[in-house]
């Protein structure tokens, strides 16, 4: 269960339903704040970036309400971080949905749109095959179902920095880690157990 010293910050960018996350994490008795405040968002002790729709228009969100900065800051200060769906693709340099738009630029590489012989949306239910050891995935057996919803994808210029790949008629990135910076393309809220045990061990990093 979780801790009582650590609360979990959920960015607030008024696009995504964050009900379900906000909700993966109390139910396991981690506190929670919702907000978009650039301050809460820097002194937080776990910072989550949700996000659902079109990337140019999260980044908008995010130059207007003075976030980019403050959230790149929070990166480097060691701190965890987790973006979700397109809140990981947010972490990326770039992304070439609709137009070419800058990201936050905290992992290197870019989110483009999936061939033209792959159907989208990717959505519902798809393994998860772990490449890279995370403590993301303590607990949680490898070729795990997890739940996507996307369009797009994201292509780390470091391969390293990929922690687990997905298939879509073809491999694509679908966890990546670099230091205390993590990202999953599926939505962990609506992965049923195996998502609760990938939040509850993101909520616990900052106990270790």
């Amino acid at each position: 269960m979780g801790g009582m010293f650590n609360v979990i910050t959920i960015i607030d960018l008024g696009i995504s339903n964050i009900k379900s996350i906000t909700r993966g994490f109390v139910t396991q008795g981690f506190q929670v704040r919702v907000t978009a405040d650039p301050e809460e968002v820097y002194t937080a002790d776990s910072l989550v970036l949700p996000g659902v729709g079109a990337f140019p228009k999260a980044m908008e969100v995010l130059n207007v309400k003075g976030l980019v900065e403050k959230i790149r800051a929070y990166a480097r200060s060691g701190r965890p971080l987790i973006g979700i769906c397109l809140g990981m693709q947010l972490l990326f340099s770039s992304s070439n949905e609709h137009m070419v738009t800058d990201g936050l630029a905290l992992i290197s590489g870019n989110v483009t749109r999936f061939p033209p012989d792959r159907p989208v949306p990717h959505m519902g239910w798809n393994e998860v095959q772990i490449v890279e050891e995370s403590i993301l995935f303590e607990g949680i057996p490898d070729r795990s179902d997890f739940y996507f919803v996307h369009s797009y994808y994201a292509e780390p210029d470091n391969i390293n920095e990929i922690a687990g790949y997905s298939d879509h008629f073809g491999r694509f990135t679908a966890v990546v880690q670099k230091g205390n910076i993590f990202g999953t393309q599926f939505h962990p809220e609506k992965s049923q157990n195996n998502g609760l045990k990938l939040l509850n061990n993101f909520a616990c990093l900052t106990e270790h």
